[in-house]
């Protein structure tokens, strides 16, 4: 598969997929390029524990800025709070070079994900049970927002 095949994948991958997955993806990102960011500091490659950490930087704020305090303003100020700490660890990752920071961030993103994983599965399942009591003539309920 060329670079090209690949980029192509992953767009459609992202185009093809409903909001909750969308989240799903930016958290597993923000965990791969904060790993990458800390097996670079430990081998003391600075340029690219720089470039990755950044990387999962962008994504914390990407994911901040998703936030709709319309929708829920209180779940939101505690999401911003975890954001915030995370964007502030990474950035001190960064920075003082310290591995430390990145396994606080980690902790706090990996948590996080799975606190989604059993989110998305706790409300497939109602769904589920809502559409084999309705009967299969019945649209299934709107998917969740990953905003709110």
């Amino acid at each position: 598969m060329t670079p090209s095949d690949r980029n192509d994948y992953l767009r459609n991958a992202i185009l093809q997929s409903p909001p909750e997955q969308l989240q799903l993806m930016l958290y597993d990102g923000a965990i791969r390029f904060a790993l990458q960011g800390r097996d670079a500091l430990a081998k003391k490659d600075y340029e690219t524990s720089y470039e990755k950490l950044s990387r999962a930087q962008k994504i914390v704020l990407e994911m901040e800025a998703g936030l709709r305090p319309e929708v829920s303003r209180e779940i939101c100020e505690q999401m911003t709070s975890l954001y915030n700490f995370v964007y502030r660890k990474l950035v001190d990752a960064s920075v003082q070079r310290d591995t430390q920071a990145v396994d606080d961030a980690l902790k706090i993103l990996r948590h996080q994900r799975e606190t989604w994983l059993l989110l998305l599965e706790k409300v497939s399942g109602e769904n589920d049970s809502l559409t084999a009591l309705a009967g299969d003539d019945v649209m299934k309920p709107g998917s969740l927002s990953v905003q709110g």
